[in-house]
């Protein structure tokens, strides 16, 4: 589709915003969205007429990318046959995306507990957790980010979590593996993962394993930097987790649905959980959906005994006849294929070949189509680019590399001093490299504020 350019309908647009649009983690004043007039494929435009190739999927979910024709077709048709319907009764849709999301899934989780999105799909994972052991903690990583809602912001681990964080909701931080800024004194992956391990196993000792229902963690961090844990991490959770009667919960609202190259990244480790989150790339984005995906174990506490847990719109048709479609698309078309061949043959080498021509990058880290570059001012030292947390004027390097990557034409997904390369799972060896180019030209602007 060619973008028409249409200023006065895109000004509309951004008045109507302006007044009436109160937007999530922003102070409303300080801000200056982009009017998006339209998006198909890889790419989104504005009513200027300006196309971006969309580096970041969205919010990462996007993943068969925009306007997919076979996934809006689904939902009109659902539309037109039964719209909505209470999640108390059986719906073919609801029924089918469910049978579809749990053939994919690792291990036995095999029942699907349908949620609105990904932060109230580990509100419940928590509650059955603590539920389902009768113990009041849960552990999490410092780097992480698990939702917005309140219990899911407690857990998050970013500062995020800050202004709303209760000091009272049972939640207890630790350090998971991360080489690059290793907390461990560690110079290889397997001291990293060693390290890693037995400071959990302390932090459990001197919490009391009794009081611990969950630990939680992103498969692979997301937000937090897309830190690829080291090989045997995740199975040693598991085994800790089993030792202590611990409930593993696995966040793959981000990683799921073909990011990592594979449906689930938690079969990039051959790890299965008790619990699994997911959202996003289940319908890519299409229709709100999340879930908790449940092991036999668990969902027995709830044979005979109710779950005290429930949405007006959990399972809603729309959404369920958009994930049946996305998962329908994701399978035929090769989608998680294409995300783990471009990934591994295309994105990885390039990346590693910016990385040599520019002093601002200090690390590339990632697998699938779910990278990260991490920026510095210094390579030996590996000063971040911007301080942790930066805004305003500190924050003003990447707001420069920013622009021009926005400039160039692709829209980057910024975090702190990282921009990650998150593309739709559809896109082409072409558009990769038309993107990948952009970013090399905007890294020379990052690498104007290097030592």
């Amino acid at each position: 589709m060619t973008p028409q350019p249409n200023p006065e309908a895109g000004a509309a647009v951004k008045a109507a915003d302006r007044a009436h649009v109160f937007h999530s983690w922003s102070a409303q004043e300080l801000i200056d969205p982009l009017a998006v007039a339209g998006a198909e494929g890889s790419y989104f435009w504005d009513y200027e007429g300006r196309r971006y190739l969309d580096f970041s999927s969205g919010l990462v979910y996007t993943n068969v990318g925009y306007q997919h024709p076979k996934v809006v077709a689904a939902i009109q048709e659902q539309a037109g046959r039964l719209a909505t319907f209470a999640p108390a009764f059986a719906v073919e849709a609801r029924s089918e995306a469910a049978r579809l999301i749990a053939e994919r899934t690792p291990g036995d989780l095999d029942k699907i507990f349908f949620t609105n999105g990904g932060a109230d799909a580990v509100e419940h994972a928590i509650r059955m957790a603590r539920l389902h052991t009768g113990r009041p903690k849960v552990l999490s990583a410092y780097r992480s980010y698990h939702g917005g809602t309140q219990q899911a912001v407690n857990v998050t681990g970013d500062p995020r979590r800050w202004a709303s964080d209760s000091g009272t909701a049972g939640v207890v931080h630790f350090w998971a593996p991360y080489l690059y800024r290793s907390r461990f004194y560690a110079e290889t992956e397997e001291q990293e993962c060693a390290r890693a391990l037995e400071h959990l196993e302390t932090t459990i000792a001197f919490e009391g394993p009794s009081t611990i229902a969950a630990i939680i963690l992103e498969t692979v961090p997301g937000t937090a930097g897309i830190m690829v844990p080291p090989p045997g991490y995740l199975a040693g959770v598991r085994e800790i987790c089993d030792k202590h009667g611990i409930v593993f919960v696995l966040d793959e609202v981000m990683a799921g649905f073909g990011r990592t190259g594979e449906w689930f990244a938690a079969d990039l480790f051959g790890v299965t959980p008790d619990l699994l989150t997911f959202a996003k790339g289940v319908n890519s984005g299409y229709v709100p959906l999340g879930g908790v995906a449940i092991s036999g174990a668990i969902a027995d506490t709830f044979g005979k005994r109710p779950y005290p847990g429930g949405l007006t719109y959990s399972g809603h048709p729309l959404a369920c006849a958009a994930a049946v479609a996305t998962i329908g698309v994701m399978a035929e078309e090769g989608v998680v294929e294409n995300a783990a061949r471009l990934g591994a043959s295309v994105v990885e080498p390039e990346l590693r070949a910016l990385a040599e021509r520019h002093p601002s990058v200090g690390e590339v880290r990632g697998v699938g189509m779910f990278w990260a570059l991490e920026l510095v001012r210094d390579r030996e030292t590996r000063e971040p680019l911007v301080p942790y947390n930066a805004a305003g004027e500190a924050n003003a390097p990447m707001a420069a590399f920013a622009a021009a990557a926005k400039a160039g034409g692709i829209w980057p997904f910024v975090n702190m001093n990282r921009t990650h390369v998150v593309p739709p799972l559809t896109v082409s060896e072409a558009e990769l490299k038309e993107g990948l180019a952009v970013l090399d030209a905007a890294l020379s602007v990052a690498d104007e504020y290097t030592a």
